[in-house]
């Protein structure tokens, strides 16, 4: 692919519009864009970003940076070696320093070696159910003795086998998804069962290493707790945080509605565990005082057709938790806490759904499965009115007449604003600028063809991903496009990465993200970055298929090029604005006739 985008490059360089730029930049000074001038990172190798005169060699570190676009960009990519690395860049009398600091990939041990900083466990105050085992833990230097004291009790830490490093999410990104190898310190860890509740206090632990002796107390305190009086809390967010562990780390669950009731049955630090398994933050749920754990029955289900949504009425004696999962061509809601009394369920024809079924499951749950008369899913919403749950189904756009976009409702995001720029080009221009110019461009190709556009800026502004998220949420388009220009983690290669990528979160997303991809990369003759599902603010509202478009890469000399020409942008955008077109016609189509 990177011969490629070479060749074509080069083969350009006789363009006009091309030419334009390259002559504005002909005299530019050197600049590094990045990385910055001390930078930290665990990568093992890193990229440098930047132009000079095209008709004068770059070096770094004494060596010609050779592949270079007409314009003078470059972007090589050098090794690293733990600890402190030196670069210089030069051209003529020119010159960078930049030093970058090589971290090792995981914890190491202080020198002289003892505990590992921040490794005591409970790094921050706990609570247990009693009777459950109540693991403790520590970081230190193979064959060592580790013990820990809590609440009088003293317990003898044993080694554990090593565990494999696994690299950061964004590793996907790049292809380098294998665990990474390499000793590190050795984890102790051990575990107890307490018998009654209370606050058992702060775990302290000791560490003897070749004569040597360390004392240290764990930042967090261990509590446990009464199994028969749990707490129980409200949900007062409109859409509850719900996660598979205790930090932003963990993956998301399907949000609670606002109103959500359920029992505390664990704690760690801000973070509360409910009791049907997710973990929310304490901020987003008020306490509940001498509530017992919610427990509810649901009977007759009816639903009802309004404009543009089919909605389905699960009467409850409380607000519970649910969880969502949706595919291609379902929707699949789970009750949690709640037992089924059903006899009777009325579903009105004229909406969307084809069929439901339904099933009560073990340990008070209850399954409803939505079938839909076409392959595409338009959004959903889900709300409690009092303590009954409203599940809102979308319709599908009713397109007029007369243009092919009538009746459409288009939102799009001109990524980043104000003083967040985005990624960077080799000559300093912000993504942020490019964003809002094919924005501005596909906002008028698209209104000529019918559709009501709304942007989330027009000019330099700023508001913060999920306040764009929240503007989604609230005016339920018919679908909803974030536009970007991407760039790479640290260990990527710049150089040979580029073409347009495509990212979706809900199922109902995920055609519409790959139609897209595929039609841009076809009818422009571009590479393909791919296709990802990826948890972003962007792609996470449910009303509306919402996708988040990377439509080249700032980093990539020769891509950069091509995205600042004024004719590729306005023919991105006219293509951009078909392939919208194409999609929202197709939309009710099976899938296997679905082609760009």
């Amino acid at each position: 692919m990177a011969t490629l985008l070479w060749r074509r490059g080069l083969a350009l360089s006789t363009a006009g519009s091309l030419s334009l730029i390259w002559a504005a930049v002909a005299r530019a000074e050197l600049k590094v864009v990045y990385p910055p001038a001390n930078h930290t990172t665990a990568a093992d190798r890193i990229f440098f970003i930047g132009t000079g005169t095209p008709d004068q060699p770059v070096l770094i570190n004494g060596q010609v940076i050779e592949a270079r676009s007409p314009a003078g960009h470059f972007a090589p990519s050098l090794p690293l070696k733990l600890g402190v690395n030196s670069f210089t860049l030069s051209q003529g009398d020119n010159q960078r320093q930049i030093t970058i600091d090589r971290l090792p990939p995981g914890p190491s041990l202080p020198d002289p070696p003892g505990f590992v900083l921040d490794s005591l466990q409970p790094g921050v105050d706990i609570s247990r159910p009693v009777g459950e085992l109540i693991c403790l833990g520590a970081m230190a230097p193979a064959a060592a003795q580790v013990t820990v004291t809590l609440a009088g009790r003293q317990l003898t830490l044993a080694p554990q086998p090593a565990l494999a490093q696994l690299p950061a999410n964004s590793g996907v990104l790049i292809n380098q998804t294998d665990p990474l190898s390499g000793a590190g310190p050795t984890l102790y860890q051990g575990c107890l069962v307490g018998d009654r509740p209370g606050n058992l206090g702060q775990p302290t632990y000791t560490l003897r290493h070749q004569g040597q002796s360390q004392t240290a107390v764990a930042t967090g305190q261990v509590t446990l707790l009464a199994r028969d009086q749990p707490q129980v809390v409200a949900v007062t967010a409109a859409a509850g945080v719900a996660r598979t562990g205790p930090s932003t780390d963990y993956s998301r669950l399907t949000p609670l509605p606002q109103g959500t009731r359920a029992a505390v049955i664990a704690q760690q630090g801000e973070w509360l565990q409910l009791d049907y398994g997710g973990w929310i933050r304490a901020q987003e749920t008020a306490p509940i005082p001498g509530a017992l754990a919610p427990q509810s029955l649901v009977r007759g289900v009816t639903s009802r057709v309004v404009e543009g949504w089919t909605e389905i009425y699960f009467p409850l004696q409380v607000p519970v938790p649910v969880t969502v999962h949706q595919t291609q061509d379902s929707f699949t809601l789970t009750l949690h806490n709640t037992t089924a009394q059903t006899d009777t369920i009325r579903l009105v024809l004229g909406g969307v759904v084809d069929r439901l079924d339904w099933q009560p499951l073990p340990n008070q749950q209850v399954q409803y499965q939505f079938h839909f008369k076409t392959p595409q899913q338009w959004g959903y919403r889900l709300t409690y009115q009092g303590t009954t749950l409203v599940l809102a189904l979308r319709h599908p756009p009713l397109l007029g007449p007369d243009r092919p976009l009538q009746g459409a409702t288009i939102f799009l995001d001109a990524g980043h604003g104000g003083d967040e720029l985005g990624a960077l080009g080799p000559d300093g221009t912000p993504e942020k600028v490019v964003n809002l110019a094919i924005a501005t461009l596909l906002h008028q190709a698209l209104v000529d063809r019918g559709a009501t556009v709304i942007m989330s800026r027009q000019e330099d502004s700023a508001s913060s991903p999920n306040d764009r998220a929240n503007q989604i949420g609230a005016l339920a388009p018919t679908l909803a496009l974030s536009l970007h220009y991407n760039a790479l983690p640290d260990a990527g290669d710049a150089l040979n990465t580029a073409g347009i990528g495509s990212f979706w979160f809900h199922a109902q997303a995920r055609d519409l993200a790959q139609f897209l991809h595929d039609y841009l990369v076809e009818h422009l003759d571009r590479p393909s970055y791919g296709v990802y599902w990826n948890n972003l603010a962007l792609t996470r509202p449910q009303v509306s298929p919402t996708v988040l478009l990377e439509l080249g890469f700032m980093t990539n000399p020769l891509e950069f090029e091509w995205i600042q020409d004024p004719d590729a942008q306005r023919q991105l955008a006219e293509t951009l604005a078909a392939a919208i077109t194409d999609w929202l016609r197709q939309a009710g189509k099976p899938l296997e006739r679905r082609n760009p």
